[in-house]
């Protein structure tokens, strides 16, 4: 240690005896219990090495080591996607039954005295040897329809943008709880030293209303910070001051690094406070990043025909350069990838905007899809496509309402069952009458597959153990290869 260091110690020990005595002989003793809870220690620099996950070993063997999660931001219709109505097409324009919509929850459309049908803005086909219906409009996706499985029957339980995305990310619609992205890292634990286990990737679709996304749906709430999702921009430096000052080598920012972790760790011995050693390690991957993260953007080396697959020249800021960029990130060992595409609250113009945000997404999605299964790795990713809400039955002029009673998303790879199609909604596509799939039981069959029991992945937080799937939840057997 040198003489500057000494010093900077003995100034951390006299500021700690005069101004936190308190702080260290009450929260104190709770942050030494809570970093045993997590195996740190404030010695031999334990807080600094790769996460390695509370569920050890796993409750069972794990179909799918990583998630890519594609969230079609903004609720699309499944009337449009993924489920076929043709009674509603005969009911165009005629009033909707009372039965339906009588004391369910309805956003805009609320209050009116007439809900008129509207009817699928376009047909549907069959795909694949499985014989997947999908609108016309999802070519691509149709080209992998035997490796997906649709799920139509899902429900949810808040009815406006927000508060969904809050649900089917944290199983609650209040905010301030872990993201799943986080529950799962920590959980399982990181497989890369050099990039965060759980990054987010956003774009913006040119067709309908684009619904902000706040940084909170990748929050890790009560779980400590390390856990929390990482943002990557789209274009330009992906990671704000992600390359070094001109003038400043490798070796200089190194000194720099070690140097704050060193006035880091003095104050850890102090506090046991395992935020400090967060942030230890927050430097150290910061630094790593400052060299893995430039490699992971540089586009350069993929070869045309891949580029091409996915619709993109890269790193363009699109869904397109975003699916590669997620395959990139979990070839290097990224456990849980987001991608938003703000593109799909259609409450006017459902017919032209879904033709053009269904051009932005169906392509790359199934070229992700392709890639993955090439690279033999689609078999233990786990890719779902989907958003927070469906879309009402009901025309809102020429568009479609918010709507939770029934609607549609996709998995595949990760040990789903392809070729299939799970669950129905009623003849008008209101409500989920068949294998209904509620958002707690998508995420107990998701941790399943990671082999994790939802049941025992708990936080104790406020005298209470807290889990993903809240006090709700089943694993959905039918889906699994």
């Amino acid at each position: 240690m040198t003489k500057n260091q000494r010093d900077l110690r003995n100034q951390l020990i006299q500021l700690a005896r005069r101004r936190t005595f308190l702080r260290q002989s009450s929260a104190g003793i709770g942050a030494s219990v809570l970093a045993a809870m997590f195996g740190q220690t404030a010695q031999a620099g334990a807080e600094t090495e790769r996460w390695q996950g509370v569920v050890r070993p796993l409750h069972f063997a794990p179909k799918a080591k990583r998630i890519i999660h594609l969230c079609m931001a903004g609720g699309p219709s499944h009337l449009e996607t993924l489920d076929d109505k043709p009674k509603l097409r005969e009911m165009d324009g005629k009033t909707i039954p009372e039965s339906f919509t009588k004391g369910k929850p309805i956003a805009q459309l609320q209050g009116r005295k007439e809900l008129k049908c509207l009817g699928p803005q376009h047909p549907f086909k069959s795909f694949g040897k499985s014989g997947q219906r999908l609108n016309h409009l999802f070519e691509n996706i149709g080209s992998v329809a035997d490796d997906i499985c649709i799920i139509n029957s899902l429900q949810t339980e808040a009815i406006n943008h927000d508060p969904a995305h809050a649900f089917i990310n944290t199983g609650s619609s209040v905010p301030g709880r872990p993201s799943m992205g986080s529950w799962i890292n920590y959980g399982l634990g990181s497989e890369t030293d050099d990039l965060p286990g759980y990054v987010v990737l956003t774009s913006l679709g040119r067709f309908g209303q684009a619904q902000p996304i706040a940084a909170r749906q990748w929050h890790s709430g009560f779980l400590p910070s390390r856990f929390q999702g990482v943002e990557f921009r789209s274009t330009g430096d992906p990671v704000l001051y992600v390359r070094s000052p001109e003038g400043v080598g490798a070796t200089q920012q190194k000194e720099v690094v070690d140097s704050i972790n060193a006035l880091n760790q003095l104050q850890a011995d102090l506090t046991q406070d395992p935020e400090i050693s967060t942030r230890i390690g927050a430097y150290e991957t910061a630094f790593r990043m400052q060299t893995s993260v430039p490699e992971l953007m540089d586009m350069s080396k993929e070869p045309k025909n891949v580029l091409d697959m996915y619709g993109t020249k890269g790193a363009d800021g699109s869904f397109a350069a975003n699916c590669l960029l997620a395959r990139r990130l979990v070839e290097r060992g990224v456990r849980f990838v987001q991608l938003y595409h703000r593109a799909w609250d259609h409450h006017g113009g459902v017919k032209r905007n879904i033709e053009g945000t269904a051009g932005e997404v169906d392509r790359p999605t199934a070229a992700l899809i392709k890639d993955l299964k090439q690279r033999d790795m689609l078999k233990d990713t786990l890719i779902i496509w989907g958003g927070e809400f469906g879309r009402t039955p009901m025309a809102q002029g020429n568009g479609r309402d918010h709507h939770i009673r029934g609607f549609s998303c996709f998995m595949a790879g990760g040990g789903i069952k392809g070729g299939i199609t799970h669950g129905a909604t009623d003849e008008l596509g209101y409500e989920a009458v068949d294998n209904v799939f509620h958002v707690n039981d998508f995420h107990a069959t998701m941790l399943h597959l990671l082999g994790v029991d939802h049941e025992k992945l708990t936080f104790k937080f406020q005298g209470r153990n807290f889990r993903l799937t809240d006090v709700a939840g089943h694993v959905v057997n039918d889906i699994l290869a």
